[in-house]
């Protein structure tokens, strides 16, 4: 996904963002980068990789090499950013976080309409920041620009830009899918992604930006540039799986959400499973632990965790580019505690299913260390589209996603024209899809949030949420 931070103050601010853009770490595996204004050095930049080694270790001298009273961070899952730019606009370092569908179009029409260039990395591949500035800098001035970016990405692009003179422009994307919040200090202003990032730094809300809203930002001031569209599409993947526990978005806690929806997955399982007897419910660590929480408090049955995942020397499991090695780290990082296994009927709770692969090989571990049964529940809806706006999913093709592929299995190609059925779980299609996964992942019983239940536990209205992954609807 990536994510941005940023500090526009009246002091140096480089350890601040430092720790600040640290504190995204957890949306972005491969890039990390930094960029500052200072009026004695100017504008500088540094970029690690950081597939191998937390941010903060491959940042640890840069208090060293920089210096500044602007700064802005961003953590990155694709190109290295920010990068400095030059262009008829002036100078200025530039981060965007999002996804751009029309990417080869847009290259293509700038090469064409333009005698403009791009510089290419291995793979002839453009990074995205360069592609976004080349938009802007077709226009007189930032905000048109950005408006003009904003209007022919198909996707979703949040843009900040740091200029030489220390201002910061920050823009939220079209449709609102990702946020941008807005802190203040005593020294200044803040911009990011994540609240508790500037909580944490003793910076106040001020507010979240709108959807398309644009602003520049100075020790002393909020300058509206251009005001925030009607139409929002958040992204509630947000609440159910990317957002760190102790952050809000649109004033809505990301760990009570997760508690709220486990409490109405079980009310809708006191209805569906009368009979179901279970030992202890669990979460699918670490992001499906709140939902299970919730589900364990409403339910009122034990919460306990049957395995432990060890992560202080393993990486993250989805950062190998090969499938057959997260599948591995995944699987070398559960610790099994056999006295919560063995002889017991379990329920676990995961934030998504997405390809099921992973919770395949859990529910084999759960089985081979003597579990009775063990029942699956999904903290959000069947996901039946890959995502398009912020590639959460990884997915190549709709057909990776384990729903898609029961779907043809059960009913060829004629399946696909009736997902909305299979998504319900008072269809008979959407009876014999879950009867279907839970016979090849030998599962017990499985059973998905509704979209109801999700839209409830969130508490914003369906129309402002983005749920294109779970019923296709784009706008």
């Amino acid at each position: 996904m990536g994510a941005i931070f940023g500090i526009v103050s009246s002091k140096d601010c480089l350890s601040d963002v430092f720790f600040g853009t640290d504190y995204h770490s957890h949306l972005g595996t491969r890039r990390g980068g930094l960029a500052a204004y200072d009026t004695e050095l100017g504008l500088q930049r540094k970029i690690h990789n950081i597939q191998n080694a937390p941010f903060r270790t491959k940042f640890e001298n840069i208090f060293d090499e920089m210096k500044g009273t602007s700064v802005i961070g961003c953590i990155s899952d694709y190109d290295p950013q920010p990068l400095m730019i030059r262009s008829k606009l002036g100078i200025f370092a530039m981060c965007v976080v999002g996804y751009i569908n029309n990417y080869e179009e847009l290259i293509t029409n700038f090469l064409d309409t333009t005698s403009g260039h791009f510089s290419v990395a291995t793979g002839n591949r453009i990074n995205t920041v360069e592609l976004v500035a080349s938009l802007i800098s077709q226009k007189d001035n930032f905000v048109d620009g950005i408006r003009y970016a904003h209007e022919v990405i198909d996707g979703t692009a949040s843009i900040v830009i740091l200029k030489e003179g220390g201002h910061v422009i920050a823009a939220r994307d079209r449709y609102g899918r990702l946020p941008v919040q807005i802190g203040k200090d005593k020294n200044g202003h803040c911009l990011s992604f994540e609240s508790y990032a500037f909580d944490k730094l003793d910076f106040e809300k001020v507010r979240e930006l709108g959807p398309g809203e644009i602003v520049e930002i100075t020790p002393t001031e909020i300058i509206q540039l251009s005001p925030p569209h009607k139409e929002m599409k958040m992204c509630a993947f947000l609440w159910s799986y990317y957002g760190y526990p102790t952050t809000s978005y649109e004033g809505i806690n990301v760990e009570v959400m997760r508690y709220r929806n486990g409490e109405i997955m079980a009310e809708s399982d006191e209805k569906n499973f009368p009979d179901l007897k279970i030992d202890y419910v669990s979460g699918v660590p670490d992001s499906g632990t709140p939902h299970a929480i919730g589900y364990a408090n409403r339910s009122k049955t034990p919460f306990a965790r049957p395995y432990i995942k060890y992560t202080p020397t393993w990486a993250r499991s989805f950062m190998p580019n090969s499938q057959v090695d997260r599948n591995r780290i995944a699987k070398m990082k559960q610790i099994p505690v056999h006295d919560l296994i063995n002889g017991k009927d379990l329920l676990f709770v995961d934030d998504s299913i997405v390809r099921g692969t992973q919770l395949r090989e859990t529910v084999d571990f759960l089985y081979e260390h003597g579990a009775k049964s063990v029942h699956i529940r999904s903290a959000c809806p069947p996901i039946m589209y890959g995502c398009k706006y912020l590639n959460f999913s990884r997915s190549t093709s709709d057909m990776e996603l384990i729903t898609r592929r029961t779907i043809v299995e059960l009913e060829g190609e004629e399946g696909l024209n009736h997902l909305e059925e299979y998504a319900d779980s008072n269809t008979e299609r959407g009876k014999n899809m879950r009867k279907a996964i839970c016979e090849k992942m030998h599962f017990s019983t499985l059973e998905f949030q509704s979209m109801e239940g999700l839209v409830k536990a969130i508490g914003i209205d369906e129309c402002k949420l983005c749920t294109y992954c779970w019923n296709g609807k784009e706008k």
